[in-house]
């Protein structure tokens, strides 16, 4: 096969084979000669797909559709694929397949290379103790469903009511007996004879005494049954606490055996278990799932078996989980909480691409101020500009804005737009307008409008969207629905005109969630039609087509109403 250039790296000789396994390198169907190679391996984390990354997902994509039971039945959840172009030692070209997880099923049309580890359904040891800790999970399991254990918990809550009630009802009857005694000394200053008087206060005095030795007693009788009570459920609950301490400290040993099978190479032969990569990081442990990602996979097959990697990607393949945002066939980066610790070591001695998310992308932009007084600013942002500075990046309409106006106090910025959004933004001057203007926010009484382009005819022409968001962990700074973590969030909508398998829609947010109009659209329990340009919830282009074009409130100072409409440039 005849290249249009060779690439200068060549993996290291001493890296030693795996086992004879059935070859994962598939050949290109068709020719891709005329396919010029990329200069430098994708950056995993934020790309767009090579020529030929596209025609080897293009080519296994036609092996998945002419074989649907690969990827499970009907009813099943998608998966994330992923592909890596490579050089084998006869220097033709060629890919390997890869997906992230697990597959519920075998075929072999499509050889996929293997997990990195398989420890937990081959080593032995590992299965025996795997069994232990799973009849641990049982013993506890059986204790904390045991009668035993509801008996014990019903007799010491039903004893502590019990003592409750009475405990209380004494008290109760101490204070009215007091305040009767009380009455009975104020009534006979006037009646008695002083030695009549202070025989009254010695007789009530005793009552005193007495009621207080009751109330004595009943709470030693009422504490010693409860602790009878409390040390039989003890000898339960110290139980399960014992063997929970057990599967604790075995499930950890495990974990850090397990995670010590995982060995990764690099393009330097050098290796590193799971354990080492993720000990300089803060959380110390990997997280579930870590090293069976499509992405590790497919480089550590390649390193093993001294194929030349040359440029990735991954995609998304069926239907889209309940929560995350996934289109079919859609690329998307390599996630952030498993992948980035690992490729971050297996890149190592590959020339990669830049991050492009390092480079200031406001960079040659201006920022138009559409209103200005003594008290606030409101300025059209443009797309791809940050509001507020970014770990990298600092550049933002905070610190054009703190530059432009250096008299200016405060906080300045009183809400953000992210930064592929353009729009209308509010700049608060100085303190007592950033106070007066988030009160507004907070209150709701600002009104706000977008529009945008989404990707697909809407049939309706408005509605209601409602579903609750948070961020997606794994797979910063993306955000998922979550029914039973995230946050409310409403948007309306309204369809303005439909063009050329596009609509444009006017948007209504209620909340103010991070990404709440792109999920929205993207989502699908929403529109189900992703942001035209969304590189996070869609696909790529030159911009996001979300603009927030419309703004009215209240001037902070002086309660003028105030309306800005600026219209989008798309």
């Amino acid at each position: 096969m005849l290249l249009s250039r060779t690439i200068p790296s060549q993996i290291p000789q001493y890296y030693i084979a795996m086992p004879n396994l059935e070859s994962c390198f598939t050949l290109f169907s068709q020719s891709v000669a005329h396919i010029s190679l990329p200069e430098k391996f994708t950056f995993p984390f934020y790309y767009q797909p090579q020529a030929l990354t596209i025609a080897a997902v293009e080519q296994l994509q036609q092996t998945l559709e002419k074989h649907p039971d690969i990827m499970g039945g009907a009813g099943d959840a998608g998966k994330m694929l992923g592909v890596l172009v490579v050089k084998n030692a006869q220097h033709q070209l060629g890919y390997l397949s890869a997906f992230s997880g697990q597959l519920a099923y075998k075929n072999t049309a499509i050889s996929f290379v293997p997990a990195v580890s398989d420890m937990q359904l081959q080593d032995d040891a590992f299965l025996a103790e795997n069994r232990i800790i799973n009849n641990i999970n049982a013993e506890i399991e059986q204790l904390e469903t045991s009668e035993q254990l509801t008996l014990a918990t019903n007799a010491l809550n039903e004893a502590t009511n019990r003592y409750q009630q009475a405990l209380s009802a004494q008290q109760r009857l101490i204070v009215a007996n007091r305040q009767q005694r009380k009455k009975q000394r104020d009534e006979a200053v006037a009646q008695l004879t002083t030695d009549e008087f202070e025989q009254l206060k010695l007789v009530l005095a005793g009552q005193s005494i007495y009621e207080k030795k009751q109330l004595q007693a009943l709470k030693q009788d009422g504490q010693s049954k409860l602790v009878l009570l409390q040390q039989a459920l003890d000898t339960i609950t110290s139980e399960i606490a014992k063997l929970k301490k057990q599967r604790k400290a075995r499930s950890k040993n495990l974990q850090k055996k397990l995670f010590s099978q995982y060995q990764f190479l690099n393009a330097n032969g050098a290796t590193k278990d799971l354990n080492a990569i993720f000990a300089e990081l803060p959380e110390h442990t990997p997280p579930a799932g870590a090293g069976d990602c499509a992405a590790p996979k497919l480089l550590q097959y390649a390193y093993s078996h001294n194929l030349t990697p040359v440029t990735m990607a991954e995609f998304w393949w069926g239907a889209a989980p309940k929560s995350a945002i996934r289109q079919h066939k859609n690329y998307y980066p390599s996630c952030y909480s498993k992948c980035q610790p690992i490729l971050g070591h297996m890149l190592q001695g590959l020339d990669v691409e830049e991050n492009p998310l390092l480079i200031n992308p406001a960079q040659g932009k201006d920022l138009a101020i559409v209103y200005q007084d003594d008290d606030l600013l409101v300025v059209n942002k443009p797309a791809e500009f940050l509001s507020v500075p970014g770990k990298t990046i600092t550049d933002s309409v905070y610190m054009r804005i703190k530059n432009q106006f250096p008299e200016a106090s405060g906080p300045l910025i009183v809400h953000r737009l992210d930064m592929s959004t353009s729009g209308l933004l509010i700049i608060a001057l100085n303190k007592r307008a950033h106070k007066a203007l988030q009160k507004q926010f907070i209150e709701r009484t600002i009104e706000k409008r977008y529009v945008a382009l989404v990707t697909g005819n809407v049939e309706a022409d408005f509605g209601t969207i409602e579903l609750p968001l948070r961020l997606d962990f794994d797979d910063k700074p993306r955000q998922m629905v979550c029914y039973q973590y995230g946050k409310p969030a409403l948007t309306t909508w309204q369809v303005l005109d439909r063009k050329n398998n596009t609509t444009r829609l006017h948007l209504f947010p209620k909340t103010g969630r991070t990404h709440q109009l792109r999920v929205h659209c993207a989502h699908q329990d929403g529109l189900n039609m992703p942001i035209v340009g969304d590189d996070h919830y869609g696909v790529k282009a030159q911009r996001l087509h979300l603009h927030a074009e419309y703004l009215s409130l209240q001037h902070p100072i002086n309660h003028q109403a105030l309306v800005f409409e600026v219209a989008a440039d798309f």
